[in-house]
C-alpha cells in the first residue's frame, strides 16, 4: 500500500456514476456558485459603497459574505472541473490547500455568526450601551479575532492531518478534500491527535452555540416586552433570519462530522456536505438581505 510520501494525488468521489448525471451536477454546481458570487458580491458592494450601511451589523455581514465567497470558491470550482473533464483527481498539494482554505473560511464564518449574535443581543437587550460595546475599534478587533482564529485553526488541522502517514490508498470518499475522510487513509495511531483537535473544535463550537441559544432566549424575552407591535416585528425580522442561518449551518455540519459510522453512506455524506458547505453561501445573502430594508434600499439604489 502507498504511504504519504509516495502519494502524489488523491481520488475524489465523483458526483454521479453516469456522464449525463455528471453534466447535470456540473450545471447545478455552476448555477449555485454563480448565485453565491452574485448575491455575496452585491452585498459586499452595497455595504462598501453606501455610508448609511457603515454600521456594526452590516460590517459583520460584509465579513460573513467574504467567508461565504471564499469557502465556495475553495471547493466548487474543482468539483465543476472534475465533472466537466470526467476525472476525479486532485494533487497532494491541491488537497492540502483545499483543506487549509476551507477550514480557514468555515472557522471564520462560525466565529462571525457568533459575533453577529452578540451584536443583536446588545442592540436589543442593551441598546443604551450599543455605541460603547460595539464601537468601530471593538468591531475591528472582533472581526480580526474571527479571521485570526480561523487561520490558526486551519493551520493546526492542515499540518496535523498531512503529517500523518497514509497507507490506506488515496481515495477520498467526498467530492472535496475533507479531514475525516483523509483520516480514514491513515495507518498510524497518531491520527488520534487530529481526532482530539476535531473534538476540541466541536466542543468550542458547541460552547459558541450555547452562547447563541442563551443570547436568543434573552433577545426573545426582551422583544416580547416591547409594547409596539411594529417594534416587535422589526426586532424579530432582524433576528429570526440569523437564527435560521445558524441552525442550518450548525445542524448539518455537526451531523456530517459526528454521525456514527454505522449510518454513514456515500449518498448521505454527500447530501450533508452539500447542505453545510455549498447551500449556506447561497442562502445567506437571501436570509440577510430580504429582511433588511436598509440593505434592500442600497441594492436598489446601486442597481438603478
Amino acid at each position: 500500500m502507498p504511504n504519504s510520501s509516495s502519494i502524489s494525488q488523491f481520488l475524489l468521489l465523483p458526483l454521479a456514476d453516469t456522464r449525463q448525471l455528471q453534466l447535470l451536477h456540473l450545471w447545478l454546481f455552476l448555477g449555485i456558485s454563480l448565485a453565491a458570487l452574485l448575491g455575496n458580491g452585491l452585498i459586499i458592494s452595497a455595504i462598501a459603497c453606501d455610508h448609511h450601511l457603515h454600521t456594526p451589523m452590516h460590517f459583520f455581514l460584509l465579513n460573513l459574505s467574504l467567508t461565504d465567497l471564499g469557502s465556495i470558491c475553495t471547493i466548487v470550482p474543482k468539483a465543476i472541473h472534475n465533472s466537466l473533464w470526467d476525472t476525479t483527481t486532485i494533487s497532494y498539494m491541491g488537497c492540502a490547500a483545499q483543506v487549509f482554505f476551507y477550514f480557514f473560511f468555515i472557522s471564520a464564518e462560525f466565529s462571525l455568526l457568533t459575533i453577529m449574535c452578540y451584536d443583536r443581543y446588545v442592540a436589543i437587550c442593551k441598546p443604551l450601551h450599543y455605541g460603547t460595546l460595539l464601537g468601530s475599534r471593538a468591531c475591528a478587533y472582533m472581526a480580526a479575532a474571527a479571521w485570526a482564529s480561523g487561520f490558526l485553526n486551519a493551520l493546526l488541522h492542515t499540518v496535523n492531518t498531512f503529517s500523518l502517514p497514509l497507507c490506506q490508498g488515496n481515495a477520498v470518499g467526498q467530492f472535496f478534500c475533507e479531514i475525516p475522510h483523509i483520516l480514514k487513509l491513515s495507518c498510524s495511531q497518531s491520527y488520534l491527535s487530529e481526532v482530539g483537535l476535531i473534538v476540541f473544535g466541536v466542543c468550542l463550537g458547541f460552547g459558541c452555540f450555547i452562547f447563541m441559544v442563551f443570547s436568543y432566549v434573552q433577545i426573545f424575552r426582551a422583544v416580547l416586552r416591547i409594547p409596539s407591535e411594529q417594534g416587535r416585528h422589526k426586532a424579530f425580522s432582524t433576528c429570526l433570519p440569523h437564527l435560521a442561518g445558524v441552525s442550518l449551518f450548525v445542524s448539518t455540519g455537526t451531523s456530517s462530522y459526528l454521525k456514527p459510522p454505522s449510518i454513514s453512506s456515500p449518498s448521505l455524506d454527500l447530501a450533508l456536505t452539500v447542505l453545510y458547505s455549498v447551500v449556506p453561501p447561497v442562502l445567506n445573502p437571501l436570509i440577510y438581505s430580504l429582511r433588511n430594508q436598509d440593505l434592500k434600499d442600497a441594492l436598489r439604489k446601486g442597481l438603478s
